[in-house]
């Protein structure tokens, strides 16, 4: 079992007031019993284009100094942490909107680089091209983030490595009002996670406007617990391996991956059924 700890907060352009923020839901997970704390994208950094117009004379050795603080509380309190940020790049080349996976020895084990950026993202970050997998407690997590949503190929690369649990940041936030966005987010991962039988925590920031909060999905699709938007918070979720949820798609999944898309033959010697026309 894994209790994961998904969070929110209104993330913006300081990157002192993010950090102060983040710790603050550190601390709080941490004595809810949560094991691995969830951040949105972003999270520590700002998100540019919104927070902040580009990455002109933005202040790296703040945000290094920030992460720093972060990784000696993830080892004081012997948690994961995984947090969005933005990982410098060689000039000229543009940052990576990342998660960095920090351990409970306060070290980055890992990082995740956002892959799907969409063309207004494309003019301040670069796409990465890996996935991030790991495991705590027997659980095999993934991250992902934001656009990421958008396509299922990487879901299904995800289940065939055998992963368990998806860890997707977002920022939604900070829009002029209510969005497509709350009628597909939560909807889109909830069908990522019953086609792939995952776990899923999907962290959101909850700056105003947010069109949808924070929620915890269960295998089957369902929404196990969501956050109140607009508010800062968290909660904590048990990743439980054990437990059995319906799962229609079982018998059937592994072929539909290899390509057969029927369930029954695939030639039927059968002139009506050739037939499409008659009655």
């Amino acid at each position: 079992m894994l209790k994961v700890a998904t969070c929110q907060f209104a993330v913006g352009g300081s990157i002192t007031r993010n950090s102060r923020q983040i710790r603050q839901l550190m601390r709080k997970a941490a004595g809810a019993g949560a094991e691995v704390v969830h951040f949105a994208e972003c999270a520590l950094s700002g998100y540019a284009g919104i927070d902040f117009p580009n990455f002109l004379d933005y202040d790296w050795p703040l945000l290094c100094e920030e992460t720093q603080q972060i990784m000696t509380l993830a080892k004081e309190l012997d948690i994961w942490v995984v947090l969005g940020s933005c990982h410098r790049l060689t000039e000229p080349n543009k940052p990576h909107n990342s998660l960095y996976l920090i351990s409970p020895k306060g070290k980055i084990k890992d990082r995740y680089d956002k892959r799907f950026c969409l063309a207004k993202e494309l003019r301040r970050y670069t796409p990465g091209n890996r996935f991030v997998t790991f495991a705590i407690n027997g659980v095999k997590c993934a991250l992902l983030i934001c656009f990421d949503l958008r396509f299922g190929e990487l879901y299904r690369q995800l289940y065939k490595q055998g992963v368990n649990c998806i860890l997707q940041s977002f920022y939604n936030a900070r829009q002029k009002g209510p969005s497509v966005h709350t009628h597909i987010m939560r909807q889109t991962m909830q069908a990522r996670a019953a086609t792939n039988h995952f776990w899923a925590s999907m962290s959101n920031s909850s700056g105003y406007y947010c069109p949808y909060p924070s929620c915890f999905i269960q295998p089957d699709g369902k929404i196990l617990k969501q956050l109140k938007q607009h508010r800062q918070g968290f909660m904590v979720n048990t990743v439980d391996l054990s437990r059995k949820f319906y799962d229609p798609m079982r018998d059937f999944r592994e072929l539909a991956i290899a390509g057969k898309l029927t369930t029954g033959a695939e030639n039927i010697d059968d002139p009506r059924s050739r037939n499409v026309t008659a009655l």
